[in-house]
């Protein structure tokens, strides 16, 4: 019997394990925090497949694929995370003991987009901030609440992956926004089919009225956003997140606000998740905060546990999945597939 582990919680993990079980042949387990250490080496052991959550913030440190835990797997064929990010995975390890590594990238993309769009439209209309005032002021003055209209304004997106082009293609659409992107790989051809025009990071900053964050974490990402950036946008700017945790400085982010060198941020990714209620950014009221929630929809959970499930399939059939991170594994993952489940995989 083929074992595929999840990590502590899934959406919709009836689903998952209808179509991921349909035919027989595979078996469903769960290893979470609350377990002894006993018994979770005791689960890992005889698993082929481990799937996760992706942020680094949301998985504790001893459930991180890494050598460590690479080592409590002799039977672990792949990775597998429930959504686009794969913070919590050391790719390379993975890499070097030939174990494929795939993501769930596109599936929870509207949801993400939706959710970056409706903090971009409650800020610069401030609805969280009227909707609790008129609760609490008898006398409100509704003057004292004059907004802008995004229409025409200038997005800057960093990360013009499915969430990116999918808010790009609404914005440039509905809104007639002119959008921009940076990217260091991408060419001003395939920006302009994502709807954006690919300018440098500063131009970016310079230009944006809207700047959102819709990138992974990793080496290249990790604190790019810091004090200097902060000043460096317009001080009329609105600065969203909901890429990861550890991008921006939330320090200096807090700090920009207090100085008015923004006009509001939306954050839906935390160093720490969720953020403590003390939180120094959770003081401004011209900041938008939800914790981590942007791909927790009904229809997002769907596709992606029924995707997931049947990526798992096909790795476990011996196919190349679709949304593999390390396609470099292939040569390491062959000889590994062979010595753990009895037959070649397909050639790629």
């Amino acid at each position: 019997m083929i074992n595929v582990c999840y990590f502590e919680r899934l959406l919709n993990v009836d689903l998952f394990e209808q179509v991921l079980t349909e035919g027989g042949g595979i078996a469903l387990s769960r290893v979470g925090p609350e377990m002894a250490d006993a018994d979770v080496a005791a689960a890992l052991t005889g698993i082929q497949g481990y799937h996760t959550r992706g942020g680094s913030q949301l998985v504790p440190p001893k459930f991180r694929i890494d050598k460590d835990f690479i080592a409590k797997c002799p039977n672990l064929i792949a990775v597998c995370t429930g959504g686009a990010g794969y913070d919590a995975i050391t790719v390379p390890d993975c890499t070097e003991a030939g174990i494929l590594v795939a993501n769930q990238a596109g599936l929870n993309a509207e949801a993400v987009a939706e959710h970056a769009l409706a903090m971009m439209l409650c800020l610069t209309k401030q609805i969280a901030q009227v909707n609790m005032a008129l609760r609490r002021d008898p006398e409100l003055d509704r003057f004292a609440f004059r907004n802008n209209d995004i229409f025409g304004k200038t997005l800057g997106i960093v990360g013009l992956g499915e969430i990116g082009t999918r808010v790009a293609e609404v914005c440039s659409t509905a809104f007639k926004m002119p959008v921009l992107t940076t990217h260091p790989r991408l060419t001003a051809e395939e920006a302009a089919k994502r709807h954006a025009e690919l300018v440098s990071f500063a131009e970016l900053l310079e230009r944006s009225d809207f700047v959102l964050v819709a990138c992974g974490l990793n080496d290249e990402t990790r604190g790019m956003f810091g004090a200097a950036e902060f000043a460096a946008m317009k001080p009329n700017a609105y600065f969203v997140t909901i890429g990861r945790g550890g991008i921006h400085d939330e320090d200096a982010l807090a700090a920009a606000l207090r100085a008015s060198e923004l006009a509001g941020a939306g954050l839906d990714v935390w160093n720490q998740e969720p953020p403590p209620i003390d939180h120094p950014l959770l003081k401004f009221e011209n900041v938008l905060a939800s914790p981590h929630i942007a791909a927790v929809t009904e229809e997002s959970a769907q596709k992606a546990m029924t995707g997931a499930a049947e990526q798992w399939r096909e790795i476990l059939a011996g196919k190349y999945p679709s949304r593999c991170k390390n396609p470099e594994v292939w040569p390491r993952y062959v000889e590994r597939f062979k010595r753990i489940m009895g037959f070649a995989p397909e050639a790629r």
